[in-house]
């Protein structure tokens, strides 16, 4: 273990981040009603250019007018590159009230897009008087996000989340598809006996997210599975994603949270296994071992790591 410690992720669920246009409020009670953990009010892809005033202006009423519960509220801002970012923050910032607990920036290239998007709401909380400090998620969504996901995840303290963002990263990457997430069919290997074995196209990027978010304690998080009609497609794209560290996943349909939520929750015999070996473990250590045979396996200090990983999530999930 290096001497400097990797620091805990914020302790809430976020199995699910289910969006919504803010073009359609109709849509939002049902949202806060819904099983995601997560909601994301979007201002940015969803919504054509002359609507976004609009847009904004239906989420800023629904912030405190709708009932969300003990969900973790966020709104998708525009791009850096758009004339509407910064008209996005300070009507979120000052007409907002403190009920919105999140903002989410897409395609963060580098750390001085954080640090531009961190200064202009720092200085509008300021002038607000706004209670408490609006947390921060961003999307890894081109090449220069790829590049640059490290010093990203350093950038601000305000940063909670990390997001991929598979279509439009695709698109920056120049990768040839128009697939939005899962298999891609033409990113196969050839075995010897000439079958196909289909690969991940998206393994990188999220590996390298997720190490970036556990080294700086910020939660990795899955983007869209783009067929909401496939669910088994949505299910392997969350299974690998999960087995690889991320914490949960996108719903751009109300079908996909209960999808997202059953992945990414331990189920009972998952819980009762990291239990057993946790019971093993303190059994061994009361003899003196540094190990243990647990079902037939050795089990050691990284098992018990895992092992609490599990029982943490499933208590964090049931509280």
């Amino acid at each position: 273990m290096s001497f400097l410690v990797q620091p805990a992720p914020i302790s809430r669920p976020n199995r699910c981040q289910l969006f919504g246009p803010g073009t359609r409020p109709a849509l939002f009670p049902k949202m806060a009603a819904s099983a995601a953990d997560v909601i994301n009010l979007d201002l940015e892809d969803s919504v054509a250019p002359n609507d976004k005033d609009a847009a904004r202006r239906n989420i800023i009423e629904a912030i405190g007018a709708v009932d969300w519960g003990a969900k973790t509220l966020s709104v998708r801002i525009n791009g850096l590159d758009t004339p509407w970012w910064y008209r996005d923050v300070i009507d979120l910032v000052e007409q907002g009230g403190d009920r919105l607990d999140q903002i989410m920036i897409p395609k963060v290239g580098n750390a001085r897009d954080l640090y531009a998007v961190d200064a202009l709401v720092s200085g509008a909380e300021a002038a607000a008087g706004r209670g408490r400090r609006l947390d921060f998620e961003v999307i890894i969504e081109t090449a220069a996000g790829f590049a640059h996901v490290e010093e990203i995840c350093a950038a601000s303290p305000r940063l909670k989340a990390m997001s991929l963002g598979a279509a439009d990263f695709a698109a920056s990457m120049g990768m040839a598809t128009t697939g939005i997430g899962g298999t891609q069919e033409g990113y196969y290997m050839l075995a010897p006996d000439g079958s196909r074995h289909w690969s991940d196209p998206w393994h990188g990027v999220t590996a390298a997210i997720v190490a970036a978010c556990r080294t700086h304690g910020i939660l990795p998080v899955d983007g869209p599975f783009g067929d909401f009609s496939d669910d088994e497609g949505f299910r392997a794209q969350a299974r690998r994603s999960a087995v690889l560290g991320m914490v949960g996943k996108w719903a751009i349909h109300p079908k996909q949270v209960a999808l997202a939520n059953e992945v990414f929750t331990p189920s009972e015999d998952q819980v009762a296994e990291a239990r057993e070996i946790l019971a093993a473990m303190e059994e061994a250590e009361k003899a003196g071992q540094g190990a243990a045979v647990y079902k037939g396996r050795l089990v050691d200090i990284a098992s018990i790591k895992q092992a609490e990983v599990i029982v943490r999530q499933s208590e964090m999930i049931a509280g």
